[in-house]
């Protein structure tokens, strides 16, 4: 997993970054993170998407409405410190909603799921690191495309954003046990969509 420290030395930690951003509302400090996450959210807008120029847009618009909720004091504590990371990812899931929202003009809420809580682990099945080896992006974000978008965004998190479980339970509001659950569930569906 890649280290996304803040990129200006005066910042020292991802800790110093958020405080300065949280307590004190600081634009410098928010310019960091733009530089430090920018490339991750683009990244999992544009899996969502499909779309360079919507891509683009969206990423534009995460930062603008994170740093207008800054202001309003509503970047929330989650007690260790990757609260900043888990809010800009929850701000750009709640755009690429909206963005489909407006592009199909129906009305779009995410399914929840009707698992049991249980730890579902199956290495076994990295369909992301046997795509990487034999197909190119273009065929894998076709086919992650095809996927339901939960789907689609727990992999696009889990294994394209590398986000941890935990991470990923609370951006999308879900428990631990129901986001392993949906890994397992969409790699077993972009699986079948790629023997096809």
């Amino acid at each position: 997993m890649k280290d996304n420290k803040p990129h200006n030395s005066f910042f020292t930690s991802d800790k110093d970054l958020y405080l300065r951003i949280k307590k004190y509302k600081d634009k410098e400090a928010f310019l960091t993170a733009y530089d430090a996450y920018a490339e991750d959210i683009y990244r999992f807008v544009y899996f969502k998407v499909g779309n360079t120029e919507d891509a683009q847009d969206i990423t534009s618009s995460v930062f603008i409405k994170a740093w207008q909720l800054v202001q309003s004091g509503q970047l929330k504590d989650d007690g260790n410190y990757k609260g900043l990371k888990n809010f800009l990812y929850k701000v750009a899931r709640n755009e690429a909603i909206d963005y489909y929202r407006l592009k199909h003009s129906t009305s779009f809420s995410e399914a929840d799921i009707d698992a049991d809580e249980k730890d579902i682990e199956d290495k076994s099945q990295d369909v992301f690191g046997e795509a990487a080896l034999s197909l190119d992006k273009d065929i894998l974000q076709k086919n992650l495309l095809k996927l339901k978008r939960e789907y689609r965004t727990v992999l696009i998190l889990y294994y394209i954003n590398e986000l941890s479980v935990s991470e990923i339970a609370n951006i999308t509001g879900k428990t631990k046990g129901s986001v392993r659950v949906t890994v397992f569930r969409a790699l077993k569906a972009l699986r079948e969509l790629m023997e096809e």
